[in-house]
Protein backbone atom coordinates (compact mmCIF):
# COMPACT_ATOMS: atom_id res chain seq x y z
CA UNK A 1 0.00 0.00 0.00
CA UNK A 2 0.83 3.52 -0.79
CA UNK A 3 1.41 5.70 2.78
CA UNK A 4 0.40 9.19 0.56
CA UNK A 5 -3.07 10.70 0.59
CA UNK A 6 -2.66 14.23 -1.55
CA UNK A 7 -6.31 14.64 -1.54
CA UNK A 8 -8.67 14.76 1.57
CA UNK A 9 -11.51 17.26 2.97
CA UNK A 10 -12.54 18.43 6.26
CA UNK A 11 -15.73 20.96 7.72
CA UNK A 12 -13.77 23.86 6.34
CA UNK A 13 -15.41 22.96 3.12
CA UNK A 14 -17.74 19.36 2.96
CA UNK A 15 -16.08 17.04 4.82
CA UNK A 16 -17.70 15.89 7.55
CA UNK A 17 -14.39 16.30 10.32
CA UNK A 18 -12.13 18.79 11.75
CA UNK A 19 -9.18 18.96 9.74
CA UNK A 20 -6.70 17.57 13.42
CA UNK A 21 -9.54 14.99 12.84
CA UNK A 22 -8.65 14.34 9.31
CA UNK A 23 -5.38 14.26 9.80
CA UNK A 24 -5.47 11.89 13.11
CA UNK A 25 -7.46 9.19 11.17
CA UNK A 26 -4.64 9.12 7.87
CA UNK A 27 -1.77 8.64 10.49
CA UNK A 28 -3.78 6.07 12.19
CA UNK A 29 -4.03 4.11 8.88
CA UNK A 30 -0.39 4.43 8.17
CA UNK A 31 -0.31 7.67 6.38
CA UNK A 32 2.84 9.42 5.86
CA UNK A 33 2.42 11.96 3.51
CA UNK A 34 -0.60 13.77 3.66
CA UNK A 35 -2.39 16.52 2.17
CA UNK A 36 -5.58 18.27 3.16
CA UNK A 37 -7.28 19.82 0.06
CA UNK A 38 -10.52 21.65 1.02
CA UNK A 39 -12.79 23.23 -1.87
CA UNK A 40 -11.49 26.64 -2.96
CA UNK A 41 -10.18 27.32 1.03
CA UNK A 42 -7.11 27.17 2.83
CA UNK A 43 -8.48 27.81 6.54
CA UNK A 44 -7.83 24.53 7.86
CA UNK A 45 -4.23 24.05 7.01
CA UNK A 46 -2.65 25.58 9.83
CA UNK A 47 -4.61 23.21 12.22
CA UNK A 48 -3.93 20.14 9.75
CA UNK A 49 -0.31 21.02 9.68
CA UNK A 50 0.29 21.26 13.19
CA UNK A 51 -1.88 17.52 13.99
CA UNK A 52 0.83 16.70 11.07
CA UNK A 53 3.76 17.87 13.31
CA UNK A 54 2.76 16.56 16.57
CA UNK A 55 2.16 13.13 14.72
CA UNK A 56 5.48 13.12 12.98
CA UNK A 57 4.02 12.90 9.64
CA UNK A 58 5.08 14.75 6.78
CA UNK A 59 2.08 17.57 5.72
CA UNK A 60 2.11 19.71 2.05
CA UNK A 61 -0.04 22.56 2.00
CA UNK A 62 -3.22 21.60 -0.48
CA UNK A 63 -6.37 22.92 -1.94
CA UNK A 64 -8.89 21.89 -4.48
CA UNK A 65 -9.89 24.61 -6.71
CA UNK A 66 -13.30 24.22 -8.76
CA UNK A 67 -12.85 24.95 -12.17
CA UNK A 68 -15.27 25.76 -15.35
CA UNK A 69 -13.60 24.77 -18.81
CA UNK A 70 -15.95 25.08 -22.05
CA UNK A 71 -19.57 23.58 -20.01
CA UNK A 72 -17.99 21.03 -18.14
CA UNK A 73 -16.97 21.56 -14.33
CA UNK A 74 -13.87 19.99 -13.07
CA UNK A 75 -11.39 20.53 -9.99
CA UNK A 76 -7.87 21.19 -10.22
CA UNK A 77 -5.87 20.12 -7.07
CA UNK A 78 -3.25 22.29 -5.99
CA UNK A 79 -0.03 21.36 -3.87
CA UNK A 80 3.20 22.40 -1.45
CA UNK A 81 2.34 26.04 -2.48
CA UNK A 82 2.39 29.31 0.41
CA UNK A 83 -0.93 29.20 1.79
CA UNK A 84 -0.63 33.10 2.89
CA UNK A 85 0.05 33.93 -0.82
CA UNK A 86 -2.23 37.12 -1.53
CA UNK A 87 -2.69 36.09 -4.75
CA UNK A 88 -4.32 32.61 -3.84
CA UNK A 89 -5.91 33.83 -1.25
CA UNK A 90 -7.72 36.72 -3.50
CA UNK A 91 -8.86 33.97 -6.07
CA UNK A 92 -10.27 31.90 -3.48
CA UNK A 93 -12.19 34.18 -2.09
CA UNK A 94 -13.62 35.21 -5.62
CA UNK A 95 -14.76 31.32 -6.12
CA UNK A 96 -16.29 31.16 -2.35
CA UNK A 97 -18.17 33.99 -3.43
CA UNK A 98 -20.59 32.28 -6.14
CA UNK A 99 -20.99 29.52 -3.80
CA UNK A 100 -24.62 30.90 -2.12
CA UNK A 101 -25.78 32.23 -5.22
CA UNK A 102 -25.42 28.81 -6.44
CA UNK A 103 -26.79 27.29 -3.14
CA UNK A 104 -29.78 29.72 -3.55
CA UNK A 105 -30.38 28.45 -7.16
CA UNK A 106 -30.41 24.89 -6.05
CA UNK A 107 -32.89 25.14 -3.46
CA UNK A 108 -35.09 27.14 -5.91
CA UNK A 109 -35.08 24.61 -8.52
CA UNK A 110 -35.27 21.94 -5.71
CA UNK A 111 -38.83 23.87 -4.74
CA UNK A 112 -40.04 23.55 -7.88
CA UNK A 113 -40.26 20.23 -8.21
CA UNK A 114 -41.87 20.01 -5.12
CA UNK A 115 -38.48 18.92 -2.61
CA UNK A 116 -38.54 22.47 0.03
CA UNK A 117 -36.97 23.81 2.61
CA UNK A 118 -33.87 21.76 1.46
CA UNK A 119 -31.28 24.88 1.83
CA UNK A 120 -32.35 25.51 5.37
CA UNK A 121 -31.90 22.00 5.66
CA UNK A 122 -28.26 21.70 4.21
CA UNK A 123 -27.04 24.75 5.94
CA UNK A 124 -26.81 22.38 9.19
CA UNK A 125 -24.35 20.18 7.85
CA UNK A 126 -22.14 23.18 6.79
CA UNK A 127 -19.26 24.15 9.38
CA UNK A 128 -18.37 27.10 7.32
CA UNK A 129 -21.40 28.76 5.81
CA UNK A 130 -19.28 30.56 2.46
CA UNK A 131 -18.63 26.57 1.63
CA UNK A 132 -22.14 24.65 1.13
CA UNK A 133 -22.15 22.71 -1.18
CA UNK A 134 -24.16 19.85 -3.15
CA UNK A 135 -22.47 17.75 -0.55
CA UNK A 136 -24.39 19.34 2.21
CA UNK A 137 -27.79 19.52 0.59
CA UNK A 138 -26.93 15.40 -0.35
CA UNK A 139 -26.65 14.52 3.26
CA UNK A 140 -29.99 16.62 4.38
CA UNK A 141 -32.23 15.07 1.31
CA UNK A 142 -30.13 11.86 2.93
CA UNK A 143 -31.69 12.48 6.44
CA UNK A 144 -35.16 13.26 4.96
CA UNK A 145 -34.86 9.87 3.81
CA UNK A 146 -35.65 10.97 -0.05
CA UNK A 147 -32.23 8.68 -0.90
CA UNK A 148 -30.53 5.66 0.82
CA UNK A 149 -26.86 7.54 -0.21
CA UNK A 150 -24.69 9.68 -1.53
CA UNK A 151 -24.61 7.68 -4.81
CA UNK A 152 -28.63 7.18 -4.79
CA UNK A 153 -29.40 11.26 -3.89
CA UNK A 154 -27.05 13.09 -6.78
CA UNK A 155 -28.36 10.16 -9.13
CA UNK A 156 -32.05 10.89 -8.16
CA UNK A 157 -31.38 15.17 -7.74
CA UNK A 158 -28.19 16.55 -7.53
CA UNK A 159 -25.99 15.58 -10.78
CA UNK A 160 -26.60 17.06 -13.89
CA UNK A 161 -29.64 16.87 -15.94
CA UNK A 162 -31.87 15.92 -12.50
CA UNK A 163 -33.98 18.64 -10.40
CA UNK A 164 -30.97 20.13 -7.86
CA UNK A 165 -28.59 20.68 -10.39
CA UNK A 166 -28.06 24.01 -11.66
CA UNK A 167 -24.93 25.31 -13.64
CA UNK A 168 -22.54 27.98 -12.33
CA UNK A 169 -18.98 29.14 -13.74
CA UNK A 170 -16.18 28.80 -11.42
CA UNK A 171 -12.80 30.10 -11.96
CA UNK A 172 -11.42 29.41 -15.45
CA UNK A 173 -8.36 26.51 -16.05
CA UNK A 174 -6.08 29.76 -16.89
CA UNK A 175 -7.04 31.27 -13.54
CA UNK A 176 -6.78 28.13 -11.39
CA UNK A 177 -3.73 27.02 -12.09
CA UNK A 178 -2.13 30.24 -12.30
CA UNK A 179 -3.21 31.16 -8.26
CA UNK A 180 -1.44 27.76 -7.90
CA UNK A 181 1.71 28.23 -9.32
CA UNK A 182 2.15 31.99 -8.87
CA UNK A 183 2.00 30.40 -4.84
CA UNK A 184 4.42 28.60 -5.69
CA UNK A 185 2.80 24.99 -5.62
CA UNK A 186 2.38 21.91 -8.24
CA UNK A 187 -1.16 22.06 -9.94
CA UNK A 188 -2.90 18.39 -10.72
CA UNK A 189 -5.90 17.69 -12.86
CA UNK A 190 -8.39 15.91 -9.70
CA UNK A 191 -9.91 12.57 -10.27
CA UNK A 192 -9.79 12.62 -14.22
CA UNK A 193 -11.43 9.31 -14.53
CA UNK A 194 -15.07 10.91 -13.02
CA UNK A 195 -14.81 13.05 -15.94
CA UNK A 196 -16.92 11.48 -18.97
CA UNK A 197 -14.59 12.85 -21.52
CA UNK A 198 -13.65 10.69 -24.39
CA UNK A 199 -10.29 10.26 -25.69
CA UNK A 200 -9.81 13.17 -27.65
CA UNK A 201 -11.14 15.73 -25.04
CA UNK A 202 -9.05 14.33 -22.33
CA UNK A 203 -6.36 14.61 -24.48
CA UNK A 204 -7.67 18.63 -25.52
CA UNK A 205 -7.75 19.30 -21.51
CA UNK A 206 -4.12 18.22 -20.63
CA UNK A 207 -2.35 19.96 -23.55
CA UNK A 208 -4.54 23.07 -21.93
CA UNK A 209 -3.32 22.26 -18.44
CA UNK A 210 -0.35 22.07 -19.49
CA UNK A 211 0.06 25.50 -21.78
CA UNK A 212 -0.98 27.03 -18.28
CA UNK A 213 1.39 25.97 -16.42
CA UNK A 214 -0.21 22.32 -14.93
CA UNK A 215 1.57 20.11 -13.94
CA UNK A 216 0.48 16.92 -12.40
CA UNK A 217 -2.68 14.33 -12.91
CA UNK A 218 -4.47 12.20 -10.15
CA UNK A 219 -3.80 8.32 -11.19
CA UNK A 220 -4.45 6.32 -7.72
CA UNK A 221 -7.46 8.01 -6.77
CA UNK A 222 -10.60 6.90 -4.38
CA UNK A 223 -12.58 7.59 -7.61
CA UNK A 224 -10.43 5.33 -9.88
CA UNK A 225 -10.66 1.45 -10.37
CA UNK A 226 -7.52 -0.10 -11.38
CA UNK A 227 -8.01 0.07 -15.28
CA UNK A 228 -8.29 3.85 -14.63
CA UNK A 229 -5.31 3.51 -12.42
CA UNK A 230 -3.08 2.29 -15.39
CA UNK A 231 -4.81 4.51 -17.91
CA UNK A 232 -4.25 7.77 -16.31
CA UNK A 233 -0.32 6.31 -15.36
CA UNK A 234 0.26 5.88 -19.06
CA UNK A 235 -1.19 9.50 -20.14
CA UNK A 236 0.77 10.78 -17.09
CA UNK A 237 3.94 9.17 -19.27
CA UNK A 238 2.41 10.13 -22.28
CA UNK A 239 1.90 14.34 -21.77
CA UNK A 240 5.07 14.35 -18.75
CA UNK A 241 2.62 15.01 -16.16
CA UNK A 242 3.38 14.01 -12.53
CA UNK A 243 1.10 11.18 -10.81
CA UNK A 244 -0.52 11.93 -8.00
CA UNK A 245 -2.48 9.84 -5.34
CA UNK A 246 -5.21 10.65 -2.71
CA UNK A 247 -8.51 8.88 -1.35
CA UNK A 248 -10.78 12.40 -2.31
CA UNK A 249 -12.02 11.63 1.49
CA UNK A 250 -15.23 13.49 2.91
CA UNK A 251 -16.75 11.49 5.03
CA UNK A 252 -16.79 7.78 7.08
CA UNK A 253 -19.44 5.79 4.93
CA UNK A 254 -19.88 8.36 1.69
CA UNK A 255 -16.68 7.23 -0.50
CA UNK A 256 -14.68 3.60 -1.21
CA UNK A 257 -11.92 5.25 1.07
CA UNK A 258 -10.80 6.14 4.30
CA UNK A 259 -8.14 8.62 4.19
CA UNK A 260 -4.40 7.77 4.68
CA UNK A 261 -3.56 5.01 2.17
CA UNK A 262 -4.04 3.48 -1.08
CA UNK A 263 -2.92 1.39 -3.66
CA UNK A 264 0.38 1.11 -4.84
CA UNK A 265 1.18 3.88 -7.84
CA UNK A 266 1.92 1.67 -10.96
CA UNK A 267 5.34 2.08 -12.18
CA UNK A 268 6.68 4.40 -14.62
CA UNK A 269 5.24 7.86 -14.24
CA UNK A 270 7.48 10.34 -11.38
CA UNK A 271 5.01 11.09 -8.50
CA UNK A 272 3.96 14.46 -7.36
CA UNK A 273 6.13 13.87 -4.24
CA UNK A 274 9.32 13.71 -5.42
CA UNK A 275 8.94 17.59 -4.79
CA UNK A 276 8.72 17.17 -1.13
CA UNK A 277 9.95 13.87 -0.30
CA UNK A 278 11.90 10.65 -1.91
CA UNK A 279 10.58 7.11 -2.31
CA UNK A 280 13.12 5.70 -0.07
CA UNK A 281 12.16 8.08 3.04
CA UNK A 282 8.28 7.00 2.64
CA UNK A 283 9.59 3.62 3.01
CA UNK A 284 10.77 3.78 6.35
Amino acid sequence: MLPVDLHAHSNVSDGMLPPREVVARAHGRGCKLFALTDHDDVRGLADAAAEAVSLGMRFVPGVEVSVSWRKHTLHIVGLGFDPAHPALLAGLASVRQGRDERAVRMDEALAAVGVTGVLAGARKFADNPEMIGRAHFARHLIERGLAKDMKGVFKKYLARGKPGYVSHQWASLEDAVGWIRTAGGVAVIAHPGRYEFGKQTMGELIEEFKVAGGEGIEVVSGSHNPADFERFARLAEMHGLLASAGTDYHATGEGAREPGVLPDMPPGPVPVWSRWVDAAALAN
